[in-house]
């Protein structure tokens, strides 16, 4: 009976996620632990490993709010959160991670404790907050707000991020460089201060130089998913991401990351698909329903394969470091190129947005039929240019986009119904770019 459960499941999820997946817990349980033993915890915004590895090297517990986000969406505890912000005054428009946060926060602030509802033991009280000037408004004003619960220190990590073809001057990027490795080096001097102890820079580069392995592996692993059929669907993607997103730093990392790619490059010499008939290949833009991922479920017993997705969850590809041996000058620029690449991207084919010019190379190189857009009800940053991409995927290589409106963590705002309504209906309009595609010879 369990074979046939198994067998009957829609996506054929990798082995490597029951590794990865369960890393995100022991962050949580980490922090429970450290603050027992009377050590320093950081509530931390996604920081695109700038600060990581410098708060691991310092035995900094990281906890990650928008992760904690995501969690509570997808294990149902996340609307008396949003409630409780809501009711502190802030407006449900705002970012959903930022709303979650702040409604625990008060509940925690108001209780004394963890709010007994928190999903994996919860996010305990921080010793100090490191906020990022990086990816959008929403971030910063966020961590300020968090100061009215949390009298406690902040640092805000600066990445700046200069203009669309200012990006690709190499005085501006050499600029670049020398300001933000400034930054870290006071950055450094204030955990110093703050935790009464020295970096151990030998320490720290030991756990830069794996963190730029994790980002070679994974990004590996991803290159094999254009491969016909899709090795990895979505959802292991988005289950497997955090360890390379937060714990890039770590051993485990880099050994679980490895195990993803041997598995995946099997499935690839042996034409084993995620799903057991492709029928359609899609692209997912840019942020999933958190609350809802059965929803991927569904769409996979209709032979819908998702093959990429989500910008911010892809690793950059590789950068060649070789000869710059100062550590913080190594995170600076692998930060930096994580924003630049696809930028530079996008100026030498003349396309003023990088999203855009992303997912128009994505589903170019893996072959998709169509995309599927998700903007957001409490992210600008994730949904701006969603209609931009989905003008330029028709325009320029003939695939049709499905436009699903939703949100990363409030549920109320997500109609699974009418979205499934919408991707039956969708596949007529696939299959008839299919043959605009061939006409054209567009190549698939």
């Amino acid at each position: 009976m369990a074979a046939e459960e198994k067998k009957a499941r829609p996506i054929n999820r990798l082995e490597a996620r029951k590794i990865l997946r369960p890393m995100v817990n022991k962050m949580y349980e980490g922090g429970l632990e450290a603050v027992k033993a009377g050590a320093p915890v950081a509530w931390c915004m996604g920081n695109w490993l700038e600060g990581d590895p410098i708060l691991r090297a310092m035995d900094v517990i990281e906890v990650f709010p928008e992760n904690y986000g995501a969690v509570c969406a997808a294990m149902g505890a996340a609307p008396a959160f949003l409630d409780r912000c809501e009711a502190e005054g802030f407006p449900t428009h705002m970012c959903g991670y930022a709303r979650n946060c702040l409604g625990y926060t008060a509940k925690m602030v108001e209780l004394g404790d963890i709010p007994p509802e928190a999903p994996m033991g919860g996010m305990v009280r921080p010793t100090f907050l490191m906020s990022s000037g990086m990816a959008c408004d929403a971030r910063y004003k966020w961590f300020q707000a968090l100061r009215r619960y949390l009298e406690v220190p902040m640092w805000v990590l600066e990445m700046p991020t200069p203009g669309y073809r200012a990006a690709s001057r190499e005085d501006i990027f050499d600029y670049t460089i020398r300001y933000v490795v400034a930054e870290l080096r006071d950055f450094v001097a204030f955990l110093e201060r703050l935790l009464g102890k020295r970096m151990d820079w030998d320490r720290l580069s030991e756990m830069v130089a794996n963190m730029e392995k994790v980002g070679r592996v994974w990004w590996e692993a991803l290159e094999l998913r254009k491969a016909i059929p899709c090795p990895m669907h979505s959802r292991d993607l988005w289950s497997m991401m955090a360890a390379a997103s937060f714990l890039a730093a770590e051993r485990e990392s880099l050994d679980a990351y490895q195990q993803a790619y041997d598995e995946i490059k099997q499935r690839v010499d042996a034409g084993i698909g995620a799903i057991a008939n492709e029928k359609y290949r899609l692209l997912f833009a840019e942020l999933p329903p958190w609350h809802s991922m059965g929803f991927f479920d569904r769409l996979a017993e209709r032979g819908w394969n998702f093959v990429v997705e989500s910008l911010a969850y892809h690793p950059a590809p590789p950068l060649d470091l070789e000869g710059i041996n100062d550590p913080l000058e190594r995170i600076a620029r692998q930060t930096f190129w994580s924003m630049r690449y696809s930028i530079e991207n996008a100026v030498k084919r003349g396309e003023p947005a990088t999203l855009a010019q992303t997912y128009h190379d994505w589903a170019r190189d893996y072959k998709c039929d169509g995309a599927v857009l998700h903007p957001l009800m409490s992210c600008r940053a994730a949904t701006c240019l969603l209609m931009h991409s989905r003008d330029v995927l028709l325009q320029n290589l003939k695939v049709p986009s499905l436009v699903i409106e939703g949100d990363i963590v409030d549920l109320t705002v997500f109609n699974e119904a009418q979205a499934l309504s919408q991707a039956e209906a969708f596949e007529e309009t696939m299959e008839h770019y299919r043959e605009v595609r061939k006409r054209e010879g567009l190549g698939w």
